[in-house]
C-alpha cells in the first residue's frame, strides 16, 4: 500500500494518526495493518470507502448499536446490491452475445430494422430500462 493511501485514510478517520519517531517517521501498530486488510476486503466486496468507516466505526462503538446498523444487515444489503449488478450485467452479456451472432456490424444500420438483437427499440420507445 502506499504511503499517499495510508495518509488519506488518515485524513477520513479510518486509521487513527500514530505515533512519529523523533525524525517525523510515522510507526504504525500492528492493529494497523489487520485495520487495512479489513478495510481492503470490504473494499473488494463492493463496499464503498464511506461504507467501509462506517462498518469499522460500528467495530469499535459496539454499546447503543442499532439492529439496522449491523454488519449483517449491511452485508444482506450489499449482497442485493451486487446481484442485481450481476443480473444487469447477464442482460448486457447476453445482448452483445445476441449481436455478436446476428452478424451485426453497423450499430446505426442495425438500429433501424426490426430484427437488431441490441435493445434499441426499447430505449427508442420511451422504455429506459
Amino acid at each position: 500500500m502506499n504511503l499517499q493511501t495510508l495518509r488519506y485514510y488518515e485524513r477520513r478517520g479510518l486509521l487513527a494518526e500514530p505515533a512519529r519517531t523523533p525524525g517525523g517517521h510515522r510507526l504504525y501498530p500492528a492493529e494497523a495493518l489487520t485495520l487495512l486488510r479489513v478495510i481492503k476486503t470490504a473494499q473488494r466486496l463492493g463496499f464503498t470507502l464511506d461504507e467501509v468507516a462506517e462498518l469499522v466505526d460500528l467495530g469499535t462503538h459496539r454499546h447503543g448499536r442499532r439492529p439496522d446498523t449491523s454488519l449483517q444487515r449491511r452485508a444482506a444489503n450489499k449482497l442485493v446490491e451486487i446481484e442485481t449488478k450481476i443480473a444487469d450485467l447477464q442482460t448486457i452479456a447476453a445482448s452483445l452475445r445476441t449481436a455478436l451472432d446476428a452478424g451485426c456490424d453497423d450499430l446505426t444500420t442495425c438500429a433501424t430494422t426490426d430484427c437488431c438483437p441490441i435493445p434499441l427499440a426499447a430505449l427508442h420507445h420511451g422504455d429506459t430500462k
